[in-house]
């Protein structure tokens, strides 16, 4: 009787440094996000959901779960991995803290059960609360980055598509988009894995043209919608309320109802002629014009845009241009992509 008594006293001190050690994690990676939020956003409001979270989480650390701690004896504080040497950006620091606050809160469910009935249920609805607020946070962190973003890629088949594309985001390119409409689905995949990467690497923005199925494979930020594509409202369904999406106007009818649908930005153009989109009139900087008055989401004049016309597009109220042959065939991608920064920048 009294060895079994010392058993479940063992396990319940296993019990305690468990509990310990998975809300200090949480109450770190919590507080790791929230200053991001205070002072990278300046969000009160998401800043002030982690402090909440924090708080929620310190009320269940006792004073017997710390006792339990054991830093010395523990097997685990020499573990490593080395993913968790190095961020890229803020945006892969953000996700790992959020991956990390998400297993320590299903830990806490699950031995909180052994500890009060209550704890669980505690930890499961903060696990959806965190959920919330990564689903809110990520699509705030796109809608900065697209926002500040100035030169948009939209890419073209071509036989040094990723060396190319590199070299762009060598130069400062922070806005991607993959538009590919006669390889194979298999291929299309592949690629936007890679692409997908890439961008995630560089610290930039993937949108994928048309295909929801393909961004949803490949967790890209976004999708691009022409005229003919699915409505904004089915896009949004599938996709949630956190990702990107754009569509392509053409005159103030078409943005009006694109703002209308719910657009996130939207593409005004052609400015002028060309072979991406053969066929369709240009609309001229006239509509460039209308756009920078009256446009009130991020908007990207497109269609023919280089070098030798590039200023006076800047002129008629463009802060944003999508480029594809001037870029996807220039044989200085980094020098080119650097230029038109400069020159965006320059008003």
């Amino acid at each position: 009787m009294v060895e079994a008594h010392s058993q479940k006293q063992q396990v319940q001190q296993v019990v305690y440094r468990i509990l310990d050690a998975n809300l200090d994690r949480a109450r770190e990676g919590l507080r790791i996000i929230e200053e991001w939020c205070r002072f990278g956003l300046n969000d009160a409001q998401l800043a002030g959901v982690c402090k909440h979270l924090r708080q929620e989480v310190g009320h269940w650390h006792t004073l017997e779960m710390r006792a339990a701690r054991d830093t010395p004896g523990d097997a685990g504080t020499d573990l490593t991995h080395p993913q968790e040497e190095q961020r890229a950006n803020i945006t892969s620091l953000l996700q790992a803290n959020f991956c990390r606050v998400q297993e320590a809160l299903r830990v806490l469910e699950e031995y909180g059960k052994l500890y009060d009935p209550n704890m669980g249920s505690a930890f499961k609805q903060m696990r959806y609360q965190v959920y919330t607020l990564e689903s809110n946070l990520m699509g705030y962190q796109r809608h900065q980055s697209l926002w500040r973003s100035r030169l948009y890629l939209v890419t073209s088949p071509v036989d040094n598509l990723f060396e190319i594309v590199e070299a762009a985001l060598k130069g400062g390119l922070t806005l991607l988009q993959y538009r590919e409409k006669t390889a194979d689905d298999l291929i299309r995949l592949e690629q936007a894995k890679k692409l997908r990467q890439l961008c995630h690497d560089y610290g930039a923005l993937f949108i994928i043209n048309d295909r929801v199925d393909l961004a949803l494979a490949v967790d890209a930020d976004g999708i691009h919608l022409g005229q003919q594509d699915i409505p904004i409202a089915t896009a949004r369904k599938l996709l949630g309320p956190q990702r990107l999406i754009g569509r392509s106007t053409t005159n103030p009818q078409e943005m009006q109802g694109a703002i209308a649908e719910g657009a996130d930005y939207i593409g005004v153009g052609p400015v002028y002629e060309t072979p991406t989109k053969a066929g369709k009139a240009a609309a001229g900087l006239e509509y460039v014009s209308y756009a920078a008055k009256n446009c009130p989401i991020p908007w990207v004049a497109i269609g023919g845009i280089d070098t030798s016309n590039i200023h006076d597009v800047i002129d008629a109220g463009a802060q944003k241009v999508a480029v594809v042959r001037s870029l996807m065939q220039a044989e200085q991608p980094t020098l080119v992509t650097q230029y038109f920064i400069s020159q965006l920048y320059r008003k």
